[in-house]
């Protein structure tokens, strides 16, 4: 892994990219923007709900930040999945080279927040190998229960912005991941299968503070519930005051 030149982070807000990004910077690697794709309503590749916030994390964290708007997809009419993450990577890749040839130095490599996904993380490996670049995944193949101690233990805050499998009711939305939560997803781990860091699309998450951000997020939501999945819609959210 090398320490020179600038590191773009794929950042949706959420804890594992986040975390990602949180140890990019303690690997003292020098991370100069982070980059956010808005996928719409749905998506193989990336993280959903709430991405517009990623905006006031960035501002928090003190990085520039990019984004990539749905219309920049074109992954509308793709009905294989295979297919539908190719297409999803390439406006990706396409701001990644334009993003390559502007900056001095060039950039050395991304950092991506996958776990266990290979659907995820081939496309972006292949993607790093096509541009040259490196990738710094601090997550994968990690224990998911040692990860999130790891989160906690570092001081993130993580609000549950989405839920949609068995186990998860309405009042996880807008819940705290904390060690009280943790300690539930393990015991639905082992009764239903939940995954412990939702890398199965469990449960979507947004981290509001944590040791690389400068200022708190705030938040009013209200809460979108159909029976069995649901997710948190954002009324309103800054940045509070200055974290300790």
């Amino acid at each position: 892994m090398t320490d020179s030149g600038s590191w773009v982070s794929l950042f949706s807000g959420g804890k594992d990219s986040s975390w990602a990004l949180y140890r990019a910077l303690e690997e003292g690697l020098d991370v100069s923007h982070l980059l956010t794709v808005h996928p719409g309503d749905d998506s193989y590749m990336y993280h959903v709900p709430e991405t517009q916030l990623a905006g006031l994390a960035a501002e928090s964290v003190g990085i520039e930040l990019i984004d990539i708007e749905p219309g920049d997809l074109g992954a509308d009419d793709v009905d294989d999945a295979g297919e539908q993450g190719d297409r999803e990577l390439e406006p990706l890749e396409a701001v990644l080279g334009e993003l390559q040839s502007e900056i001095d130095g060039e950039i050395a490599g991304v950092t991506a927040g996958a776990v266990e996904s290979e659907f995820q993380t081939s496309r972006i490996r292949g993607m790093c190998d096509r541009l040259g670049i490196e990738l710094f995944a601090p997550l994968w193949q990690r224990d998911p229960r040692e990860l999130a101690r790891e989160m906690l233990d570092a001081g993130f805050e993580i609000r549950i912005v989405q839920v949609a499998a068995y186990g998860l009711d309405e009042s996880w939305l807008g819940r705290t991941l904390d060690a009280d939560a943790l300690s539930e997803l393990v015991d639905l781990n082992e009764e239903y299968g939940v995954h412990v860091l939702g890398e199965g699309g469990e449960f979507e998450t947004l981290v509001t503070d944590g040791p690389h951000m400068h200022r708190p997020i705030e938040l009013e939501y209200e809460t979108v519930w159909d029976g069995t999945r649901g997710h948190i819609r954002v009324t309103d959210a800054w940045l509070g005051d200055t974290s300790a």
